[in-house]
C-alpha cells in the first residue's frame, strides 16, 4: 500500500484545511458576512485562492494515487509534496496581489502534470497488474467449487 503517497494525501488536505482558516480570518478581517463570497478585494483573493485548491483537489488526488499504485509510491509522494509546496505559495501569492499568485499556480500545474504522466506510464508499464487479484468473484467461489472443477480434480487424482 502507498505509504508516503497516504501522508502527502493527508498534508494536502490538511494544508486546505488551514486555508479555509485563513477565510475565516479574512472574513473578520475585511468584514464580510456569511455568506457573502464579494465586497471587499483582499477578502475576496484570500476566499479564491482558498475555493481554487479545492478546485484542483481532484485533478491532483486522483493521479497522485494512480501514479503511486502504479508507478512508485516515493516518486508520486515526493511530486505531490511539489504539488502542496506550489499551492502554499500559491495561496500565500494571491492573497497579497493577483499578480504574485503565477509562480505557485505553475509550479502545482506541472506537478499536477508529471503525476498524470507518471499514471499513464505506470499503468501502460503494468497492464496487467490487478490489486484485486485474489479477491474472489463471489463469496462461494473459494468454499465450493463448481461441477466442472470438481470432475476435473476428481479425474486427476485417479
Amino acid at each position: 500500500m502507498p505509504y508516503y503517497t497516504a501522508i502527502v494525501s493527508l498534508l494536502a488536505v490538511a494544508v486546505y484545511f488551514f486555508f479555509a482558516a485563513r477565510v475565516a480570518v479574512a472574513r473578520g478581517k475585511f468584514g464580510v458576512k456569511h455568506p457573502a463570497t464579494t465586497g471587499n478585494p483582499d477578502f475576496e483573493r484570500v476566499f479564491r485562492a482558498h475555493i481554487n485548491t479545492l478546485e484542483w483537489m481532484p485533478t491532483f488526488l486522483v493521479p497522485l494515487w494512480i501514479c503511486a499504485v502504479y508507478f512508485s509510491d516515493r516518486a508520486a509522494a515526493v511530486v505531490g509534496l511539489v504539488w502542496v509546496a506550489g499551492r502554499i505559495l500559491y495561496f500565500f501569492g494571491y492573497s497579497r496581489a493577483v499578480e504574485k499568485r503565477v509562480p505557485g499556480f505553475l509550479i502545482q500545474a506541472l506537478a499536477c502534470l508529471v503525476l498524470i504522466i507518471g499514471a499513464i506510464a505506470g499503468i501502460v508499464r503494468r497492464p496487467s497488474f490487478r490489486p484485486l487479484r485474489n479477491v474472489p468473484a463471489c463469496p462461494w467461489s473459494r468454499s465450493r467449487p463448481s461441477a466442472g472443477r470438481r470432475r476435473r480434480r476428481s479425474a486427476s487424482r485417479r
